[in-house]
């Protein structure tokens, strides 16, 4: 078996051979990655079973079918986005050819999360593909099912000149960054980000860090609490809480939340029954250590349960819960929770809810529930976080359309369709001229005269540019 750094080599010698540039080879390796999701659908549903206890139903959703959209709108698009980009040019440059021209990176690396290990992995990765690097793939040790099964089956579908799967735990993540990647792609927690950041900072390698944080929902003003609750109620327990774009906690009146708290305890029986833990379509927590750090978070909270709070620390079952009365101070409010705990605090009036977001680190993303287009247009504008959604929860991030990625402490950079390729492609300014227009040229030789200075600051400016149109 190869060693990390000969396995870095191969691939930057496969780069180097130029065979990831052309369209048709890229358009290649995007199809047998469709192929190997679509011909090992079982196989990769069991794994995601084993290691979360992911329902089918959320499973297609989230981890396959999510990937397969993204292939297609990237397969759809590449010949566009490969495109010589031309620009508009001056009186100086009117003979010129000026463009920008997309370029790979090089040899990059992804290291995936667990919560997700099929989606957060792969959708960066047809960016990189599509872009015409080399990747290096990492999935988290703590998914082990689909870990080993990515180390099975990427070989097998791609090029193993070109793509790579590493595997390994904490100490092997930190040798395999001590080799010079070209660019370093990292999704999960902010404790480990800066420990990329500095092992990046030896090689001078730019870096995406897609993070996370404590994503707000505001409920405010006149809202249909029946709808409010079920569009809540699902996208904070989906994957039993562990999306790094659920609802984090909610801020709403006193008002809203006595008449939130019954729609959802109706809601989470509809989904789950009143035994959740029987239920099949409600995951697990991934590991008994994560299963602890949310015990222990609630205990440590003095907000009080209205609705769960059981759990079972053998089968990592916590059940979906709500908390009321929690201060801005409590446990619950330290850290992300990223787990099925929803606290609800209580304000007095908008202003009072986009002043306590902003008091906050940016999050990843934010929700607005609300029929008064008034309300959302207030949060939208005075608020900062990587994504916006009224009225719903974690649906913007399946469009590929839209970018996804954070904002200051919550990340750095965005992906998924154009926004991933252009992540892993260098914007290449070229100008292409030949010998015409010399005296022209001369303007800008000396001996210097005020003539000439005139005439270069006029040749040379926007206002030459839009004269030409």
């Amino acid at each position: 078996m190869d060693t990390q750094s000969q396995v870095v080599d191969r691939l930057r010698s496969a780069f180097h051979s130029g065979v990831t540039i052309p369209e048709q080879f890229r358009r290649s390796q995007l199809t047998k990655l469709m192929s190997m999701i679509k011909d090992n659908e079982e196989q990769i549903l069991k794994a995601l079973h084993k290691d979360l206890a992911k329902p089918k139903f959320e499973a297609v959703l989230s981890e396959i079918d999510i990937v397969i959209n993204e292939l297609h709108h990237a397969m759809t698009n590449l010949k566009t986005w490969m495109q010589l980009e031309y620009v508009s040019k001056t009186l100086a440059t009117k003979l010129d050819d000026c463009f920008v021209r997309r370029e790979p990176l090089g040899v990059v690396l992804i290291i995936g999360p667990w919560n997700y290990p099929l989606q957060l992995l792969l959708i960066p990765m047809v960016g990189a593909i599509a872009a015409g690097n080399c990747v290096i793939i990492k999935p988290s040790e703590v998914s082990a099912a689909t870990d080993c099964l990515m180390a099975e089956l990427i070989p097998k579908y791609l090029s193993q000149d070109c793509y790579a799967v590493v595997r390994g735990g904490a100490e092997e993540t930190k040798a395999l960054l001590e080799n010079h990647f070209d660019h370093i792609f990292y999704t999960g927690s902010q404790t480990v980000a800066r420990s990329i950041l500095q092992a990046a900072s030896v090689h001078l390698t730019p870096v995406t860090l897609e993070l996370g944080g404590k994503c707000p929902c505001i409920i405010h003003g006149r809202v249909s609490i029946a709808a409010a609750a079920y569009r809540l109620a699902w996208a904070k327990f989906f994957n039993a809480g562990q999306s790094c774009v659920a609802p984090d906690y909610v801020l709403c009146s006193p008002a809203t939340r006595d008449a939130l708290l019954p729609a959802l305890c109706k809601v989470l029986e509809d989904f789950y029954s009143k035994e959740p833990q029987t239920c099949p379509d409600y995951s697990r927590i991934v590991s008994p250590r994560h299963w602890t750090r949310l015990i222990e978070l609630l205990k440590r909270s003095k907000g009080k349960v209205a609705m769960g709070g059981q759990s079972d620390q053998e089968d990592k079952y916590i059940a979906p819960t709500v908390v009321v009365d929690v201060a801005e101070d409590d446990a619950l409010m330290k850290e992300e929770i990223f787990g099925p705990i929803l606290p609800i605090l209580t304000v007095e009036s908008l202003e009072e809810s986009i002043k306590f977001v902003n008091r906050r680190e940016k999050p990843l993303a934010l929700y607005v529930f609300s029929d008064e287009s008034s309300v959302v247009d207030t949060v939208l504008k005075n608020t900062s976080s990587g994504g916006f959604c009224s009225n719903d929860g974690i649906i913007h991030m399946t469009l590929p359309g839209l970018p996804f990625g954070g904002v200051g402490a919550s990340g750095w950079g965005s992906y998924h369709g154009r926004w991933g390729f252009e992540t892993f492609s260098h914007r290449r300014a070229c100008m292409l001229r030949g010998w015409a227009l010399e005296r022209l040229n001369g303007l800008r030789y000396p001996p210097y005269t005020e003539t000439k200075l005139s005439w270069l600051r006029w040749t040379a400016s926007s206002k030459s540019s839009c004269s030409l149109m």
